[in-house]
């Protein structure tokens, strides 16, 4: 038997050195295929099952590309010298093709590896916005940007340098309504990050879009996506007007908005067009509330009383040979000769909402003329030949104890739209009360209108109870259309203290634009106000119930006898920071939208009625003390068990 010590050296067998992956980034390499969407920006890394003999790695690496040319490489060692990392020298090319060499490599051991070959095809590098700014707030958000200054700064961070030789101007923009901002750029950081800056200022209150091409690429040609963000500047705080007292600018208010009814009057009929681009189209509710606005003219000394004892001659002289239905005007007329224009298919008829809002205009303007003057004597006779021509209770529809909207010659009472509240129409029964020719009952009242106390409501909104109507109270109008006459002051019945409802229902209106549930922007304690107007898309009884963004000038303003110090601070903000937007030549536009950059330029007969009315109401109860004086209003008011 042969024994050794421990001591005695043993020849050890060089044996192979094992490779144990090849990837690029953290994409494995496959010896038999070649490898697709290999990235550009990424290193090589092999690891071997031994420390390697960094001689041999040295010169047995070789990297080519489909040239054959050799790609230079930085090598470094990790994992105790068994991996090597190369590192091209600068990026791969796009779409290309490259050959990884591993030749006869060996280990610190003297184990050696056999060699192979990889290929592999490079995808195109992608160039992203790491980082993106706006007044230091992210880009890279799905919630709106909102209040950024006029003057805006911009800082892009990309994940690769950008061309400083490129115009950039050629893929960034920032652009509103098709107008672009003109830019500068800056360069830094290597030229990855991009300082943005308007050399002029934005419009305030505006909508931008900033977009970045998707032409845009890096240095080393990696293409970028594109890139589009929308964010709104912040409110201009200068005035747009001097400064005036409040009083002084309620009074501008009133005669501003005046003269939509006196100098763009039909000038045949001197009804109120529609609109402002209505033509030979007027309108009975409208023109109604014109009635009221020509009282108040003369009040402020807007016009004199001889002009409108001419103006209220021409009008009511015009009704009595228009269209009617049993008494009852269409919506719509022709204020040249009369005759009715359908407001829709089967609306080609009588309309008692609209007829009841002439009544009353024309009602409080029998109260403001003198029979003791022959000219306003022969007025106020017209006047009550119209008002008890009115077949108030022939609108119960075969009996029924309900009033019905419309009628038509052609489709009858097809539309059979009840009259039921709670909405703008409690003025048609007190009237339909009241006629001295064709009255309604009570029951009509309490089972039509009422619906037996179904108007009746009691929840809260905001903290706020809301009498009666639908929660949160619907559009602003049912505040103001039945009240610009009928005053609610001290005005209370079995369902409800109107006074109190009307109140409830601005302040809700207000609080839930101040909660501003759907983000829009613009919506403040000083911009609000929704009720039926113009839109961005056509037209809509806006409420918080139907909120589109749109805010409405006369939902505020109107409702000045509830809520006078939010409705000044409303007035206020529209007038002398948005005045250059909102304020025209007949008052204050439509409505606007800000979150959809949307200013109208139309005026509406029937919410530019109520701004002048309602102010004076709140100012000095002008038209409610006429309305109110009449003794057969008073008479269908305690009818139909009204206090006031």
């Amino acid at each position: 038997m042969i024994s050794c010590s421990d001591d005695d050296p043993i020849e050890q067998e060089k044996g192979l050195l094992q490779l144990q992956s090849v990837r690029i980034g953290t994409l494995n390499l496959n010896a038999n295929q070649t490898t697709e969407d290999a990235p550009i920006d990424k290193g090589v890394v092999i690891s071997f099952s031994e420390a390697l003999n960094k001689q041999t790695v040295e010169t047995e690496l070789k990297l080519f590309n489909s040239a054959n040319t050799e790609v230079p490489l930085t090598i470094s060692y990790l994992d105790q010298e068994r991996t090597v990392s190369l590192i091209p020298e600068s990026n791969l090319s796009n779409n290309s093709s490259y050959t990884l060499k591993i030749g006869q490599v060996q280990s610190v051991a003297e184990n050696e590896f056999p060699g192979a070959e990889y290929t592999f095809q490079t995808i195109e590098g992608a160039l992203t916005l790491e980082e993106a700014l706006i007044s230091e707030e992210t880009l890279l958000t799905t919630s709106r940007i909102t209040n950024i200054e006029l003057t805006p700064q911009i800082s892009l961070t990309f994940s690769d340098p950008l061309d400083p030789e490129n115009d950039l101007n050629d893929f960034i923009n920032i652009i509103n309504k098709g107008a672009k901002l003109p830019l500068s750029f800056t360069l830094s950081n290597e030229n990855k990050t991009l300082a943005i800056s308007s050399t002029e200022a934005a419009r305030d209150l505006a909508k931008y879009t900033l977009t970045i091409s998707t032409n845009l690429k890096s240095i080393n040609d990696f293409s970028f996506s594109g890139f589009t963000k929308e964010f709104y500047t912040q409110l201009d705080s200068t005035y747009k007007f001097p400064e005036i007292s409040d009083e002084a600018l309620l009074t501008k208010v009133q005669e501003q908005t005046f003269k939509y009814f006196w100098d763009f009057a039909h000038p045949n009929s001197g009804l109120a067009r529609e609109r402002n681009t209505s033509g030979d189209l007027v309108t009975i509710g409208g023109s109604g509330f014109g009635v009221m606005a020509i009282l108040v003219g003369v009040h402020r000394n807007f016009i004199t009383r001889q002009q409108a004892v001419e103006r209220l001659n021409k009008i009511v002289t015009f009704l009595e040979s228009a269209d009617r239905f049993h008494g009852v005007w269409p919506h719509w007329m022709n204020g040249n000769t009369g005759a009715t224009i359908a407001f829709s298919t089967t609306d080609n008829g009588a309309d008692l909402v609209e007829t009841a809002f002439m009544i009353q205009g024309l009602l409080t303007a029998r109260q403001f003329l003198d029979e003791s003057v022959p000219d306003e004597l022969a007025i106020i006779n017209k006047i009550t030949a119209l008002w008890e021509a009115v077949e108030w209770n022939w609108f119960q529809k075969e009996g029924e104890n309900v009033l019905t909207w419309h009628w038509s010659p052609n489709f009858g009472f097809q539309m059979n739209l009840k009259i039921r509240g709670w909405n703008e129409a409690l003025i048609i029964y007190t009237l339909a009360a009241s006629s001295p020719t064709y009255p309604i009952s009570k029951e009509v009242y309490e089972q039509g209108w009422a619906q037996n106390g179904g108007i009746q409501n009691g929840s809260q909104s905001y903290g706020i109870t809301m009498p009666l109507g639908s929660n949160r109270g619907g559009p602003l109008f049912f505040a103001h259309y039945s009240f610009l006459g009928m005053d609610p002051t001290n005005l209370e019945d079995q369902y409800a203290n109107y006074w109190e409802q009307n109140t409830a229902h601005t302040q809700i209106n207000r609080a839930y634009c101040i909660a501003n549930p759907l983000n829009y922007v613009g919506y403040s304690e000083a911009v609000w106000g929704l009720t039926a107007s113009d839109n961005h898309e056509g037209y809509s009884a806006h409420s918080p119930n139907n909120d589109l963004g749109v805010i409405t000038p006369t939902a505020a303003i109107s409702s000045i006898p509830y809520t006078p110090e939010a409705s000044m601070e409303a007035i206020r903000h529209f007038y002398y920071l948005m005045g250059d937007k909102l304020w025209g030549e007949y008052g204050f536009y439509d409505a606007f939208n800000i979150t959809k950059d949307w200013y109208a330029n139309s005026y509406l007969a029937i919410d530019q009625g109520p701004i002048i009315i309602m102010i004076e109401n709140y100012r000095t109860g002008y038209i409610w003390d006429l309305y109110m004086a009449d003794p057969e209003v008073q008479e269908g008011l305690t009818k139909l068990g009204f206090t006031y």
